[in-house]
């Protein structure tokens, strides 16, 4: 269910961007905006380990420096049946997690030192295995994509706006309607952004059903994220707001509107999403061990 909403807001986004293309320039403008949003998401599906891992300072940490966690994160990997990604680790005390990488052969997973050292074995395997899930659904490419796309957006709605204000622009040539020219200027960008954060949630609630899928144990998912939230509150990780989607939990304090233009579902419905799975999963062993 979460992968046909990714696919029907993606879709929506792409349809938005070539609605704002056409009211710039007709059918050439909407080329255009595509255009500009292939480009971009390239570069950002392509580069996004260097960029991520740079942003968050996040640093290589070897097989001998860590075995403990290497020997976690290999026993998810071959559970997910999954190659062993690079593992870094964010110098801060605050509880974090991120994946990236443009597919499963080129992924990195980062933990922050805070999370590994204040969440019990079972909770951070749970966390990784959500990040591990992230790279099986090439979920990257998935936000690059959203988030290109709601830049172009962006890009192309500015430069309505410089055409309306210097008397270029196609509504003025073509007689077109001037008062849906300003609504497309101020509404395309942030419907964009509406967007692009709802397929971040749907990526998330995903991320956390895989995460019980490879370890058996949503339970202790749904305890570390509760465990998280509490932490994030007094010690939030510094990031660039572009980069939070990434994130296993919000970085950034809760404000107003935050249900709708949050990177993430709310903890509790996570949790709340993660006991069902786990009814599902007790309810499935029962009928296994009655047949």
């Amino acid at each position: 269910m979460n992968q046909v909403k990714t696919l029907g807001l993606l879709s929506l986004l792409a349809g938005l961007l070539v609605a704002i293309g056409y009211a710039i320039g007709g059918s050439g403008g909407a080329l255009v905006g595509l255009l500009i949003a292939a480009a971009t998401n390239f570069f950002s599906w392509y580069s996004s380990d260097k960029i991520a891992l740079a942003a968050y300072q996040a640093q290589p940490i070897a097989p001998e420096q860590a075995p403990e966690l290497y020997q976690m994160v290999q026993g998810l990997c071959d559970r997910a049946g999954l190659p062993m990604p690079k593992l870094y680790v964010v110098p801060t005390s605050a509880v974090n997690a991120f994946a990236t990488g443009r597919d499963p052969h080129h992924a990195a997973v980062a933990v922050t030192q805070g999370i590994v050292q204040l969440l019990p074995k079972d909770e951070l395997e749970a966390v990784i295995a959500h990040e591990l899930s992230h790279i099986q659904n090439r979920d990257t490419l998935t936000q690059a994509v959203a988030a290109t796309v709601a830049g172009a957006i962006s890009y192309i709605a500015q430069i309505l706006q410089f055409g309306m204000m210097f008397g270029g622009g196609r509504d003025r040539e073509q007689g077109g309607n001037p008062i849906v020219a300003i609504a497309t200027i101020l509404l395309a960008p942030l419907a964009a952004s509406v967007i692009q954060m709802a397929i971040s949630r749907t990526r998330e609630f995903e991320a956390d059903a895989g995460s019980a899928r490879i370890t058996g144990n949503p339970r202790a998912l749904a305890s570390a994220l509760q465990r998280l939230e509490a932490m994030a509150q007094q010690r939030p990780i510094p990031v660039n707001p572009s980069f939070e989607p990434l994130l296993i939990m919000n970085a950034l304090p809760k404000q107003m509107f935050s249900s709708l233009f949050s990177t993430h579902p709310s903890t509790q419905k996570r949790i709340e999403n993660l006991l069902k799975i786990e009814q599902q999963m007790l309810t499935a062993s029962n009928a296994g061990s009655i047949i």
